[in-house]
């Protein structure tokens, strides 16, 4: 686990690094990977006092080991209001991924249980000191979580700093055929551009420490 600002740490929850992110802040642990992820999370947490688990957004390559982490570290889980029911009955998020074989593949392979949700995230709550924004797209309730102090962003998957199929670094727009509505999440990048954050965390790719190329990137998308 690496700490990228105060308060703030990076977990690898895949083999291989920046590929599924989970981030650590202050004692929140944010997203938790696939269903393989656990151990893997649970070893990059020792010695870190846990407090709660929330999630960007309940896709099977963020909710994956949640139920598992959650049970073993004796966590309340918190989710984005409208992405609750999902979180709690996976089969809901079968139905409201686009129907396209690589969606159908990933949920196959990295879907985890259900898991009973104590908090629902709306936005401008507070969680470990970070504003909750809603900005959906990649599912209906999709939130980033954001810290005006040091201005540090945690994206999830309204952007991606690597190619999702290729794995090659650099900024772009998730996979269509993973996002159920595209045009709504550019709605939320866009949303995102003004506050020019000095460190932004993705779900799947390194951070990103380059204020003008995250706000170039989204200022060139389509309306």
């Amino acid at each position: 686990m690496k700490q990228l600002a105060d308060g703030v740490w990076h977990l690898n929850t895949m083999p291989l690094p920046n590929t599924v992110n989970a981030y650590l802040l202050e004692d929140v642990l944010v997203d938790a990977g696939t269903r393989q992820s656990r151990r893997a999370i649970l070893r990059q947490l020792k010695g870190h006092d846990i407090s709660a688990h929330a999630l960007t957004h309940a896709h099977p390559d963020h909710q994956g080991a949640s139920h598992q982490v959650c049970e073993e570290l004796g966590v309340p889980f918190w989710v984005p209001e409208r992405d609750a029911d999902a979180a709690e009955d996976p089969e809901l998020i079968r139905q409201r991924q686009p129907n396209h074989p690589m969606a159908r593949f990933y949920i196959r392979i990295f879907i985890g249980p259900g898991h009973p949700v104590d908090r629902k995230l709306s936005d401008g709550d507070e969680v470990a000191g970070f504003k909750v924004l809603d900005v959906p797209g990649p599912s209906a309730g999709h939130v980033a979580f954001w810290r005006q102090s040091d201005r540090v962003l945690v994206l999830g998957d309204v952007l991606t700093n690597m190619d999702q199929l290729t794995l090659i670094p650099g900024l772009h727009e998730p996979k269509p055929y993973l996002t159920p509505d595209p045009a709504e999440n550019r709605r939320s990048a866009k949303k995102l551009a003004p506050l020019e954050p000095e460190l932004v965390l993705f779900g799947h790719g390194a951070p990103l420490r380059d204020t003008k190329k995250f706000v170039d990137f989204i200022d060139v998308l389509p309306s």
